[in-house]
């Protein structure tokens, strides 16, 4: 392979994603894997402006609003796969903290199968391994809880919404055929699990 192996891992709240994360860099490392980090929120210059408009969209949920803001996301996509993503090193793999799968859990209105067309249109990278991360909803609701920010969501503030993003999330983890990693037992257990599918793919 001639460009860097995208991996991407998306999932709800509180799905234990970063400590995930940090496992599987560190255990690609000790296979002298060369591991990019990345994360798309950090990654967005647009990110402020298109955090306004979800703000608006929890206080005025409308369909308009809400493509809008897939749009905006797509568009920033689009532009870290031009901008970020080309300029890795090619031998390294990527670990992308979110990606347009998470718009599965967190988009209430507009279909994924529209937000995913929108991506596409606008020239989004396709990781070459989607990992949807996910636990039973009251487990990922109490790691939230013990966390000093808590859930942290914009959009998310109570356990039916918690457990309705989680339903859908993996939902399309089914239909679009992405890698499901159930990340409630060992840490090593859910890390070997990717870091197998990944040495699948080179």
């Amino acid at each position: 392979m001639n460009r860097p192996l995208f991996v991407t891992l998306d999932g709800p709240k509180g799905v234990g994603k970063t400590t995930l994360l940090e496992a599987i860099t560190q255990g690609l490392r000790a296979e002298k894997r060369k591991v990019v980090r990345l994360c798309e929120r950090k990654s967005d210059p647009f990110r402020s402006e298109t955090m306004l408009l979800v703000n608006r969209l929890v206080r005025q949920p409308s369909a308009e609003l809400e493509r809008e803001i897939c749009e905006r996301f797509a568009r920033s996509r689009a532009w870290i796969s031009q901008q970020v993503l080309t300029r890795q090193p090619a031998d390294s793999i990527i670990l992308m903290d979110r990606w347009y799968p998470s718009d599965a859990a967190f988009r209430r209105i507009i279909p994924f199968a529209e937000i995913l067309r929108l991506n596409r249109e606008h020239n989004v990278r396709v990781p070459d391994l989607h990992v949807g991360v996910v636990t039973a909803t009251e487990v990922s609701w109490a790691r939230a809880a013990a966390r000093s920010r808590g859930l942290g969501s914009t959009v998310i503030h109570r356990l039916e919404e918690h457990a309705a993003s989680t339903r859908a999330f993996e939902q399309e983890i089914a239909r679009n055929g992405w890698l499901l990693c159930r990340n409630e037992g060992s840490l090593n257990e859910a890390m070997l699990q990717i870091i197998k599918a990944i040495n699948a793919l080179r």
